[in-house]
């Protein structure tokens, strides 16, 4: 019985996983996120993995696979980039959510960095293109991988490309003697510098040296705002300041990731049980590990009370003239490390709390599509273009009822997504994620 399920397990897999060497939408509304503007009512062919035509009606064989779209809007595929995921199970719960790239911003396991991740990125098995980071700190107070000198600073770049990671990732205790020699050998390796604000050097100078991205828009706080005063360590910074901060992150093109959800997540749990008691009992918390389900439980926000309103408020702030200015914004989180962060669902509420701040809905999606993969293009060198519904670029794409720009929430229930090429239509999102929520049912 065992394994007449597992052989039909495998048919099931492999009729959602197969790539066809060409798959063709028709009469769908494009939204390419090149620049704010729809294709209305098109054809786009996709062949092996990559868009090849967008407006063509090719002469193409009988049997060639046909997605009629049936005026629905196809936009880029989204990206989460900054998750923790480390499973199979929650690269299903990105897919389902339409999230076809991904950045896990640290601890990956060494099985799901090298085993898992080529496996996902060469379409065996189901899941967004997997990018990771390897996080470093001086200090093992947040239980990160040591390195203090220059030469170990050195040798850990050289160790992480080999091993297939894309990026280091900096922390806050990190040395300026091994911030220098990860900058400088990161860059003769053509591996990406992104992460925290480190203590010893501060951002100007991190970002003056190289590196890319700012994990968290409250990073700021720590490396480039005044400290607030002693009397009240929870004061937000001046507005008037928010333009120099501006300034220095386009004076060096950097990325700034945008985590308003994740941040106002983690303030309204701190000293309240029952606010984690009710991020446990959402709906999409039926899909969390048995693991990460415990570690919301004993989270130590809700254990102290901190009130961080004013900075949650000051950061919508932020991030909407960030917005404006043109400061390059990708979105992500802390999924599933933070409670209230579901991964796949937490992008969505991202999403939704940039529009909240006051950014359009083409600079919260933006923040979703092109600009993840202006970043990856930008920094890891020989990847494949994604982000943009255009010819030559990775097919990633998501199906959708309406046009994003009129009605964002649309984004949450994709009519299917396609993946590298490999397509997975609404039946085949509904079962993976109902496939996850039997594993994982609470007894």
């Amino acid at each position: 019985m065992l394994r007449a399920l597992l052989t039909l397990w495998l048919l099931l897999a492999c009729a959602t996983l197969a790539r066809a060497e060409t798959v063709v939408f028709t009469d769908v509304n494009v939204v390419p996120m090149d620049r704010e503007r729809v294709i209305a009512r098109t054809t786009v062919i996709v062949t092996d993995g990559v868009i090849s035509s967008i407006g063509i009606k090719a002469k193409l064989p009988a049997d060639t696979p046909v997605v009629d779209g049936k005026g629905a809007w196809l936009v880029p595929g989204l990206a989460d980039m900054h998750n923790h995921v480390t499973s199979r199970d929650d690269l299903a719960l990105l897919l389902a959510n339409g999230v076809t790239t991904m950045l896990n911003m640290g601890e990956a396991t060494n099985a799901f960095a090298g085993r898992t991740r080529i496996a996902v990125n060469k379409g065996e098995v189901p899941g967004p293109q997997i990018f990771t980071a390897f996080v470093i700190d001086s200090d093992p107070q947040y239980g990160h991988f040591v390195v203090r000198t220059a030469d170990e600073a050195r040798a850990i770049v050289r160790l992480a490309k080999t091993n297939g990671y894309s990026f280091i990732k900096v922390y806050t205790n990190l040395s300026a003697e091994a911030f220098a020699a990860l900058a400088d050998e990161a860059k003769a390796q053509g591996v990406g510098i992104v992460g925290h604000n480190v203590k010893a050097v501060g951002l100007a100078k991190q970002l003056a040296a190289g590196q890319a991205m700012i994990a968290h828009v409250e990073e700021f706080f720590y490396g480039f705002f005044a400290e607030p005063p002693a009397d009240d360590p929870n004061a937000p910074p001046a507005d008037a300041r928010i333009a120099d901060a501006i300034a220095l992150a386009k004076a060096h093109d950097a990325f700034v990731t945008s985590d308003l959800f994740n941040y106002r997540t983690i303030a309204a749990q701190f000293g309240k049980p029952e606010v984690v008691k009710a991020y446990l009992a959402a709906p999409e918390a039926r899909y969390l590990s048995p693991a990460d389900r415990l570690a919301w439980a004993g989270s130590g926000y809700q254990k102290k009370a901190v009130d961080l309103s004013r900075r949650v408020a000051f950061e919508a702030r932020f991030v909407k003239a960030m917005a404006d200015a043109g400061v390059p914004l990708i979105a992500g989180g802390d999924a599933p490390t933070i409670p209230g962060q579901v991964p796949g669902f937490a992008l969505h509420g991202e999403i939704d709390a940039m529009l909240a701040a006051g950014l359009t809905p083409w600079q919260a999606l933006s923040a979703a599509t092109r600009t993840p993969g202006e970043f990856v293009a930008k920094t890891v060198p020989g990847a494949e273009r994604f982000g943009v519904v255009a010819p030559g670029y990775r097919a990633d794409l998501l199906l959708v009822a309406e046009n994003p720009f009129e009605r964002p929430a649309t984004l949450r229930a994709p009519l299917g997504v396609m993946a590298g090429g490999r397509w997975h239509d609404a039946a085949a999102l509904k079962t993976m994620l109902a496939e996850v929520a039997a594993k994982r049912v609470v007894p």
